[in-house]
């Protein structure tokens, strides 16, 4: 296989050249001269017809595809496939973004704004930065394939652009044929264990490692010591919103896997640190803190009597590897050499190693601590033993009914179901004050009731064993009242870690999440009156903040593209004002997804498009799905994106404002009547039209995206087909497979057009961030869109009136959309300003495009009756394919 390097940038076009070649030599060394021609064919052709987009090329390609038989294209979509993991590979090593994307970069524009290096460290001192890690199922790549593709890009880093030695070259080839021969598609739906599995893998291979390098360089930069501002988190295993498979043994599960790669990670530091110190009492003092250490440890051996570092190592190691066992139920890999008690806390065991570290300071040693021991240091301060603060997630109806039944069942008088979010406060506010407990344990109660209790006393138990960094917070999903947040901390008190008072205490903090268009505008009258609460007010101020989190994914699918981004933006500055004018810190959680539907886009634009006051230093944001293994797939990747957050976070915070208070004002008035306009053009479409909802499910592979096994929980969060119960992730993930991508523009251009002050628009778009970085992610998702294969897609549809008014408003739309944003980015073409990711995708649409053709003729025989197992395969592949090229679909 062979790749036009014209194609690609400079940068990274060798890079694709070599791979695609190295590809190429594999698929025609393993399968035969005649499967590389067949592959090879389908690629020219594709090539020429992009090229040229005539009758007769075009006319080839269709020749050439019709011409695999079913074995084939299950190769050919299996090579294409593979060049589009190989060139995302290479993309990803093309070298940095922007020189703010750095935290040096982001110092240097402050200062030259005149942002004084002190407020910087003022501001980093009470910062808190957490990428989350979630299970949301848009990764359709196995983890044997990424592992894969981790080991090639390791091997590529040692290579010039295009060139590697012949050794490296015979283990690419070696990687590149275990890719060949690798199935890609998953056997059996994975459980939640084997999402747990996978998000340790990043954790451990890349955030792990980097962090601590990050910070030490983040402290050298400021030239100041800095609490661990940027931390990891995450949801799996404690997030059963809709997931019944996630439960106290999930919980339990999870902890201990963390606990394992964290602890296990500091076993062999510690070995390592062991064989470095043979420091002789003979030659260098020690500090009475370092000699008590050494003389505790029961290392009675004469051959280190006289090298007391060791001695102390040997204990400390001995009781950490007492506590891997304690926290994990396993033994470690190494026992030590004595015996040791369990430490309480992660904080036990720093506390140690800095005594270690300030005896060394103190008695000529400062150049041995290096950079192993103050790695190990930073290390357990951000990880500590449990590795990521994990985060508990419930839907607020779940909540409602279980306190219902433990308030029926404890004999309280009256219906709560029936009462409104009023009275439940007030009912609750009661039973908050009072210490006596609801549950008896020798009462009966339904399953749901069970299962809850006993996911919160898994989480009493982790609090005890691991302390209170390990869950911190607690999402409600659906929260549209005072009462969703109270019931939380009803049943938190009930397994003792919500403390009545005055003040009340609480180690876990509930966090409302508002999703829908209608949650997002009530968010700010439900703060204010929960904050109005002086216990509510008091846990906030007892914690220095409150969180709220924001989600992307369902108010796109309520609202629309741009209404979503709009109501996100005046929830956050109203948030902002409600927290302000009570003196409390707001911390937002942002419910981003990997498209852009779900509120993907680059992160740096992102964070830094938000409006001002609303970061202040602290921020939430989740990482999903394929955003996982493209952001932290490999430490150097890892590095670039954990910077690039704290970079944009710093700037979002004390960047000054871009536009004076009456401009604002002005584009705030234009940008919600631009908003209303595009809420009604897509609610008309997709809620008000007749027939939407068969023609969407016709239209896309959402049927055969349902029978992915991609993740541990159900498309649909009830058993209707409607689209409102819908989750947003297989929502946004078909119609990026049928290259519509209608989530990520629809409603856009009719707005956009219908405002009739274009001289007030044309300065938004040059002026304001926000609407900048809209637009900016809209144009990106048209640049993938196509709606000639989206006519064909399209074609699925049996009813023809049907499939010719809905698909012909669609079109139209997305045509009004295109002109729309190249009038007002002053383009000839779309992403003309963006020239790499120009050629990024032009680098690809010929690997995408026939395995669109593919897919929708292996559908058409699906769907109309053929049963042969190669084609439900082959949709599979096709899906896994088109998303791999697209990269941000789901």
């Amino acid at each position: 296989m062979t790749i036009d390097p014209g194609t690609v940038a400079a940068t990274d076009r060798a890079d694709v050249k070599y791979l695609g070649r190295l590809l190429g030599d594999v698929i025609r060394e393993q399968d035969g001269v005649a499967v590389f021609d067949a592959i090879e064919g389908v690629r020219q052709a594709s090539v020429a017809a992009h090229r040229a987009p005539d009758a007769a090329n075009v006319a080839a390609l269709t020749e050439r595809l019709g011409a695999l038989d079913l074995g084939d294209t299950l190769r050919f979509v299996r090579g294409f496939l593979l060049f589009s993991l190989l060139a995302n590979l290479a993309e990803d090593r093309s070298g940095p973004g922007a020189r703010e994307a750095t935290l040096a970069g982001a110092m240097a524009t402050l200062a030259k704004a005149g942002v004084e290096r002190d407020a910087v460290v003022a501001l980093l001192q009470k910062s808190l930065i957490v990428p989350v890690l979630t299970a949301h199922p848009t990764e359709v790549r196995r983890k044997s394939m990424i592992d894969r593709e981790a080991s090639i890009a390791a091997l590529m880093a040692g290579c010039g652009n295009g060139f590697c030695d012949a050794d490296t070259e015979a283990e690419l080839i070696r990687q590149i044929t275990i890719l060949w021969q690798t199935r890609p598609l998953r056997s059996t739906k994975p459980v939640v264990a084997d999402e747990i599995q996978s998000a340790l893998s990043y954790l451990e291979a890349s955030i792990l490692p980097v962090l601590p390098k990050l910070h030490a360089q983040w402290e050298k930069l400021t030239g100041s010591v800095l609490p661990p501002f940027l931390r990891p988190g995450s949801w799996i295993g404690g997030d059963r919103d809709g997931n019944p498979n996630v439960n106290a043994g999930t919980l339990e599960a999870a902890l201990a896997a963390q606990a394992g790669v964290a602890i296990g990670h500091y076993l062999g530091e510690l070995n390592s640190l062991g064989s470095e110190l043979s420091i002789s009492s003979a030659n260098v003092e020690v500090t009475g803190d370092l000699a008590a250490l050494a003389e505790a440890s029961g290392d009675l051996a004469a051959s280190r009597a006289d090298e007391p570092y060791r001695r102390a190592l040997s204990g400390i190691y001995a009781r950490t590897a007492a506590s891997f066992r304690a926290l994990t139920g396993r033994a470690p890999a190494l026992p030590g050499i004595v015996a040791g008690d369990p430490y309480p806390r992660a904080g036990n065991f720093l506390a140690d190693l800095r005594i270690i570290a300030a005896s060394l300071q103190a008695h000529g040693g400062a150049a041995m601590v290096g950079t192993r021991l103050r790695s190990l240091i930073t290390a357990v301060e951000i990880f500590g033993f449990h590795l990521a603060t994990l985060d508990l997630r419930q839907n607020a109806d779940v909540h409602a009914r279980v306190v219902a039944e433990l308030l029926q069942v404890a004999g309280v008088p009256g219906d709560y179901a029936a009462l409104d979010d009023v009275q439940r406060t007030a009912l609750l506010g009661d039973e908050l004050s009072s210490p006596r407990l609801l549950f008896n344990g020798f009462a009966e109660y339904g399953d749901e009731t069970l299962s809850e209790m006993a996911i919160l006393r898994a989480a009493a138990a982790a609090h005890a064993r691991f302390g209170p960094d390990v869950i911190r917070a607690y999402i409600v999903s659906k929260t549209s009242g005072v009462s969703n947040l109270l019931e939380v901390y009803l049943l938190l008190k009930e397994v003792g870690l919500y403390i009545p008072g005055d003040p009340p205490a609480c180690a876990i903090m509930a966090v409302p999440l508002f999703e829908t268009i209608e949650d997002l505008e009530a968010a700010p009258e439900v703060m204010a009156t929960y904050l109005d609460r002086p216990k509510a007010a008091a846990l906030a101020a007892e914690r220095g903040h409150q969180e709220v989190m924001i989600g992307y994914s369902d108010s796109n699918k309520d609202g629309g593209y741009l209404t979503s981004n709009w109501s996100l933006h005046e929830g956050a500055l109203a948030l902002a004002d409600v927290f302000a004018e009570r003196g409390l810190q707001m911390q937002l959680f942002h419910g981003r997804g990997g498209a852009v539907g779900r509120g993907g886009g680059p992160a740096f634009d992102a964070i830094r498009a938000q409006p001002q006051g609303s970061v202040m230093g602290r921020i939430r944001i989740t990482e999903q799905g394929e955003v996982i293994a493209s952001k932290y797939g490999t430490p150097a990747v890892a590095e670039t994106s954990l910077e690039t957050m704290a970079a944009a976070t710093l700037l979002a915070s004390l960047e000054p404002a871009r536009l004076a208070a009456g401009e604002f004002a002005r584009f705030r008035g234009a940008m919600s009547t631009i908003s209303a306009a595009a809420c009604r053009q897509y609610r008309g479409l997709v809620y008000e039209t007749p027939g939407f909802n068969e023609f969407f499910r016709s239209c896309t592979p959402i049927t055969e995206i349902a029978e992915l096994k991609i993740g541990s929980r159900p498309a649909s969060r009830t058993k209707s087909d409607r689209i409102e119960d819908l989750r947003a992730i297989p929502w946004v993930f078909s119609w990026a497979q049928a290259r519509i991508m209608l989530p990520g523009w629809y409603g856009a251009g009719e707005a956009l057009a219908a405002f009739e002050d274009r001289g007030l628009l044309a300065e938004m778009v040059a002026a304001w961030p926000f609407l900048g970085a809209a637009l900016s992610n809209l144009e990106m998702v048209l640049a993938k869109s196509d709606m000639e294969i989206a006519r064909r897609y399209a074609g699925l549809v049996g009813d023809v009136a049907l499939r010719e008014r809905i698909f012909g408003t669609i079109a139209d739309g997305w045509q009004r959309t295109h002109d729309q944003l190249l009038d007002l980015t002053g383009q000839a073409a779309l992403l003309d300003r963006q020239p790499a990711l120009a050629r990024s995708v032009k680098l690809r649409l010929p690997y995408i495009d026939p395995l669109n053709e593919l897919q929708i003729d292996l559908i058409r025989r699906r769907r109309g009756g053929e049963e042969d197992p190669r084609i439900a395969e082959g949709i599979h592949l096709t899906i896994n394919g088109i998303a791999a090229g697209l990269r941000n679909s789901g």
